[in-house]
């Protein structure tokens, strides 16, 4: 199947240097495969990290050669996440990758109050989703991290997307506030949260987007359901971010594009130090590649951002 919106943006990421990336435990062979791709494709320098002969094991098994590879020896998986975030505050790489760990090993490293990877920025996760028949990417969020977050927390969570878009070179961020309704309804407060945060943006408190809520789905990305609700918006039809009201509405609709839809979908994690690449065994290639691309094209974002700071 094609996914033509995620092969441009995996030539648009090739052009672009290659970032080094410390992979946290890539002990087996899907996340050694993929690190490993990523590199020869020109999208990251994996800087692997965890047991030497793990790590060589599933080289040996998945006929991968490390020659001219980093390796970093770490006794186990809590060692290697510890010294991936420590290669990461050493300056020594610009983003991090989820090996074959448990994603909250991983996190668990990246949020310590005295050796993390915190900013002031809430940590939230995106995914970018190729819809086969649907023009955008969509940028969904979050549906991997933040369980049921407040209204404060979706102020970092719909500018952590906001600034995606952008690095992911979006000429218009459009970005949806999902309910299940798009009437603000006191019974319902994701509706409630929706209006407020329609109006922060509309304050400044939210920069960088173009937002409207509370939208049910089909009003936010398709322009028919939106005209038979008589819904007048710049964003109603033409959403490019869904920011869903909780994680298990972003899981499930998530999930439902991928198995219903047969949509691709890569992940990143945001409002860290740096981009944090989250793949997943049942990724395709292309998937797993096309989460390195983001993490390639946000860390690019953030070294323009820095050099602007410091003209």
């Amino acid at each position: 199947m094609s996914h033509e919106k995620y092969d441009r943006l995996i030539e648009v990421a090739k052009a672009l240097d290659t970032i080094p990336t410390a992979v946290a435990h890539p002990c087996d062979v899907s996340s050694l495969s993929a690190a490993l791709d990523a590199a020869r494709l020109g999208l990251i320098r994996p800087i692997l990290v965890g047991p030497r002969a793990k790590i060589e094991a599933a080289a040996k098994e998945c006929g991968q050669d490390l020659t001219g590879f980093d390796i970093v020896d770490a006794p186990h998986s809590h060692a290697a996440a510890a010294k991936a975030v420590e290669l990461v505050q050493a300056g020594q790489a610009e983003a991090l990758m989820k090996g074959s760990l448990h994603t909250d090993e991983l996190m668990a490293a990246v949020v310590r109050k005295d050796t993390g990877l915190r900013t002031a920025r809430r940590i939230s996760h995106c995914f970018v989703m190729d819809v086969p028949g649907h023009d955008d990417a969509l940028i969904i969020s979050d549906a991997a991290v933040n369980i049921s977050p407040t209204l404060e927390e979706k102020v970092d969570i719909v500018q952590n997307a906001i600034d995606l878009a952008h690095a992911l070179r979006q000429p218009e961020v459009r970005v949806a506030i999902l309910s299940a309704m798009e009437t603000v309804n006191p019974k319902v407060p994701s509706t409630v949260e929706a209006a407020a945060l329609c109006k922060m943006a509309d304050r400044g408190q939210i920069t960088g987007g173009i937002l409207d809520g509370p939208l049910a789905l089909d009003n936010a990305i398709d322009m028919a359901a939106a005209g038979i609700k008589k819904i007048v918006s710049p964003v109603a039809g033409r959403a490019n971010v869904l920011i869903v009201p909780n994680l298990e509405a972003g899981n499930m609709l998530a999930k439902s594009l991928s198995f219903l839809a047969q949509a691709d979908s890569a992940g990143i994690v945001l409002g860290a130090k740096v981009p944090i690449i989250l793949t997943s065994r049942a990724d395709s290639v292309t998937a797993r590649l096309a989460s390195c691309a983001v993490a390639v094209m946000v860390a690019h974002a953030r070294r323009e951002s820095a050099a602007k700071a410091i003209q």
